[in-house]
């Protein structure tokens, strides 16, 4: 048996506020009249599904839509230096749990990232022979930058981006100020 796990009136009056909708707004767009909205939000009506579903669908559009990059990112990020030991980039993403770090010249510009798989693809090389690996230097794994948005980059712009590159970096006047991953996306979902 499947169970629907429906949000209760306050959930939903959360949900709106949340959206920057008035009643009178929701219920525009929704398709339905601002006093069902109100009666739903005060817990006196059950709406019909395919009303709830509307309502939602509303709701999701106008919270995505104002959501932006830095609402979502995870900050500081780790960074290397092209210069670094593949062995630092390694045991970094092992303590922090990632996949890919950032890596960037002297002059602290984002010139590629360094993942999982190009030091694997790497070892695989040697005949998996990882130690002399690990003493090389990052700039021999480096991969093409991620992509890059702006702080204000709006959430809806960035989701294709993820669905091609692992990671996408906020970048502020030239420095990188956060990194958004898939599981960021993930977690506002279910927030």
């Amino acid at each position: 048996m499947v169970r629907l796990i429906l949000p209760t009136p306050e959930e939903l009056r959360r949900l709106r506020i949340r959206a920057g909708l008035t009643q009178k707004e929701l219920a525009k767009r929704a398709g339905v009249s601002q006093s069902l909205i109100a009666r739903i939000e005060r817990g006196d009506v059950n709406p019909r599904l395919s009303t709830l579903k509307r309502i939602l669908v509303v709701l999701e559009e106008a919270t995505s839509s104002m959501e932006d990059a830095k609402s979502i990112m995870h900050s500081p990020v780790i960074t290397l230096y092209e210069d670094e030991p593949i062995a630092k980039a390694v045991e970094l993403m092992e303590k922090y749990g990632i996949s890919q770090i950032p890596v960037l010249d002297r002059g602290n510009r984002v010139i590629g990232v360094v993942t999982e798989s190009s030091i694997l693809k790497k070892i695989a090389a040697t005949n998996f022979n990882s130690e002399i690996i690990l003493r090389g230097k990052v700039r021999e794994v480096l991969e093409p930058p991620l992509p890059m948005v702006a702080p204000n980059a709006k959430v809806d712009s960035i989701i294709p981006l993820l669905m091609e590159y692992p990671a996408v970096l906020v970048i502020d006047r030239g420095n990188i100020v956060g990194i958004i991953t898939k599981i960021d996306l993930i977690k506002r979902k279910t927030k």
